[in-house]
């Protein structure tokens, strides 16, 4: 249940974001993003917020433990719409973290795919991809570089 304790605290973040998924780009937005995460239920939840001044919304990510499936339950929601998001389900294994779910992309039903790697006391990563093949392919569209700031 303490998988997401590495993540307490403040980050500066470096996005690298896919500008038109499922479409053959390969061109990429890059652009800055302050986060900050706290714990709930004794480690068995947290919340992040992430700014996004350069774009002018922001986004809230809440993970939720379930003790008795072992997992993590994780929800995101942004500024722009205000809707939450259906959920991703995954757990940690030496100290990767993979989470799955489905979704729609501009009204193509998706499955989602999160990854924490990397993970350092100072730094880590998470990735987002697509697959609309039933996960014979995926594809990275936004890709976050964490690294601890001092507040």
């Amino acid at each position: 249940m303490s998988d997401f304790d590495f993540f307490y605290g403040s980050w500066d973040v470096i996005n690298r974001r896919l500008a038109k998924p499922l479409t053959g780009s390969d061109e990429w937005d890059e652009f800055p993003g302050k986060s900050r995460c706290w714990g709930l239920f004794s480690g068995g939840a947290n919340v992040d917020e992430i700014e996004f001044e350069t774009k002018g919304w922001s986004g809230l990510t809440l993970r939720l433990f379930d003790p008795e499936r072992e997992e993590w339950t994780i929800y995101w929601a942004n500024s722009r719409d205000g809707r939450l998001q259906p959920p991703v389900v995954g757990r940690f294994t030496d100290g990767r973290g993979e989470f799955f779910g489905d979704d729609t992309h501009e009204g193509t039903p998706v499955r989602v795919r999160y990854i924490w790697s990397r993970i350092t006391p100072t730094s880590a990563r998470w990735e987002q991809a697509f697959s609309v093949d039933g996960e014979r392919s995926w594809e990275t569209n936004w890709v976050m570089d964490f690294t601890r700031t001092a507040g």
